[in-house]
């Protein structure tokens, strides 16, 4: 039989984010590679006791179809929590998704069609691209230097449907945009009339300074500002959420609705019953604590063992270092070789949505311990030498 399918299916990156689960998981393997939180960080104790209240306070509610919008008490938390951050989205404009990779989805569903513009930084995230593919949209470079985009060369992207950024420790850059730059962005854009899509699941990661106020606190009415509950609390519970202009917004919510109906019900009550009354605070100065430890010592060790002709940035929170090498260097097909000695990477070239180099790659520290960080490295810089 001849199957008849969509041009774009066979365009996904999806064969990469396979491999780096698959990698994460083979015993003996050293994988600096994934980008998942530390399985040591998840606030189980809490999750089963939030569980055990809502199946016994609310269990109707909890296992019965929901409004596709969201469960409201937590859509109200999201938008009180976007208040502190300087950012004006009311509970109505809040929808919870299932994880922020489906906000991903539905931005690229709502805005993009063949031959649609889509500016994204370089390098960008990888399960981003993957995403925005299969709509056969154009991608174009952003402009960038080490702090991010160019306001002022935002004009050469101008005609794209939108921008997408992620301005707090970047995947897989780890960049953390300016407070100065992230303004001038933003302005920029907004004369411009070039949307912005903000992806933000590493915010809260930060080792040093809190990072700046996000570009939405800026101009709300032209940011799509997408968050995470992932990198926080569970990965598996799969609860994320979009932060939309009103314009804007019954657009996601008729797309969402056709997609799945709503994010699942359980998940999203378990989640506001723990983060109600204020657990993230102490919750995430515990994970801070832990996560700067393995990146100390992941830029010790590569300090310690990379050739000199290696070049990085420590990154002020998130979970990646991004390493580069001499022009030449093909990260991408060494690593089979790296994999066989005991330890994996993501090669750079995936992050790139055109015209791809093969010279960099992308180290996690935070799921592995400090001593297979020391390890991993050196086996990395050995072979890399």
């Amino acid at each position: 039989m001849s199957w008849k399918l969509n041009c774009h299916a066979d365009l996904m990156e999806q064969a990469m984010t396979r491999k780096i689960l698959a990698m994460g998981a083979a015993p003996g393997l050293i994988s600096l590679a994934g980008g998942m939180p530390a399985p040591e960080s998840f606030p189980v104790a809490q999750i089963k006791e939030a569980a055990g209240k809502v199946l016994t306070d609310t269990p109707a509610a909890a296992l019965q179809y929901g409004v596709s919008d969201g469960y409201m008490p937590l859509r109200e938390w999201v938008s009180q929590d976007l208040e502190k951050r300087g950012v004006h989205y009311a509970p109505d404009q809040i929808l919870i998704t299932n994880g922020s990779q489906q906000a991903i989805s539905l931005a690229a569903w709502v805005f993009l069609e063949d031959g649609a513009k889509l500016a994204v930084e370089t390098p960008t995230y990888l399960a981003a691209i993957s995403t925005f593919r299969p709509t056969g949209c154009d991608f174009v470079d952003m402009p960038c230097d080490c702090d991010g985009p160019i306001p002022e060369e935002l004009y050469k992207v101008a005609d794209a449907r939108f921008a997408y950024v992620i301005p707090n420790f970047q995947n897989p850059a780890g960049l953390l945009i300016s407070a100065k730059r992230r303004r001038a962005i933003a302005e920029a854009a907004s004369e411009l009339g070039l949307p912005i899509f903000e992806d933000n699941p590493y915010g809260d990661l930060y080792y040093d300074n809190e990072p700046p106020a996000p570009l939405a606190a800026v101009d709300p009415e032209n940011t799509i500002y997408g968050g995470s509950f992932s990198k926080v609390l569970s990965p598996g519970m799969r609860v994320g959420y979009v932060a939309c202009p009103k314009p804007v917004y019954k657009y996601f919510l008729n797309l969402k609705s056709a997609i799945d109906v709503h994010t699942n019900m359980l998940n999203q009550m378990i989640v506001h019953e723990v983060v109600k009354d204020g657990f993230l605070d102490n919750h995430l100065e515990s994970v801070r604590s832990r996560y700067k430890v393995h990146r100390d010592a992941m830029a010790q060790a590569l300090t310690k063992y990379m050739p000199k002709e290696a070049a990085w940035q420590t990154p002020s929170g998130g979970m990646f270092f991004w390493v580069t090498f001499p022009e030449g260097t093909d990260c991408t097909s060494l690593l089979d070789e790296a994999v066989k000695r005991g330890v994996a990477y993501v090669p750079g070239e995936a992050f790139y949505a055109i015209d791809p180099p093969t010279n960099s790659l992308r180290l996690s520290f935070v799921t592995v311990s400090v001593e297979q960080i020391d390890a991993g490295v050196k086996m990395l810089a050995e072979l890399l030498s």
